[in-house]
């Protein structure tokens, strides 16, 4: 191989570029990169943080619904309380009620009853004293003999 005046020429321009990529394209590329890979890692941060915020907000409206089961729950349940409280309540009035028209349709029972024993105590007087005319066979006056017939009428 001959070592000639090119080849020391090609070395040193080689050289040179070398020197010249080194200090002035090399830094440039560098920067760029780790400009590149700062954006990267940061994308990575970011998406991770992204994630842990999902996962956080997840579990949050896991949460939230458990609450609200927890109220919709409490609110059928006071719901189911008043409606048997009024359910009971209309219930005891019905009962109140009923015993109410028992004791007037009783009462007006024992009114009725009185004033059918009534009349028949009438009723008996007027046949005791017709039955008591015709044995004596003479009218018998129903007022001047009024106090023996309403005794007549109380023991009958």
């Amino acid at each position: 191989m001959d070592f000639n005046a090119t080849l020391i020429g090609e070395m040193i321009s080689f050289a040179i570029l070398i020197w010249f990529c080194v200090h002035f394209i090399w830094p440039y590329l560098n920067k760029a990169i780790e400009e590149r890979q700062l954006k990267i890692a940061e994308g990575l941060n970011a998406a991770e943080r992204a994630h842990a915020d999902l996962k956080a907000a997840d579990s949050k409206v896991q949460a939230e619904i458990k609450q609200a089961r927890l109220q919709a729950s409490e609110i059928i349940d006071k719901a189911q309380q008043q409606a048997n409280q009024i359910i009971e309540k209309a219930r005891g009035e019905a009962v109140s009620e009923i015993n109410r028209l028992k004791a007037s349709a009783q009462d007006d029972i024992a009114s009725m009853a009185q004033r059918a024993r009534d009349e028949l105590r009438e009723q008996v007087g007027a046949l005791a004293v017709a039955g008591a005319s015709r044995i004596v066979q003479r009218e018998v006056d129903a007022s001047t003999h009024k106090a023996l017939l309403d005794q007549l009428a109380a023991e009958i």
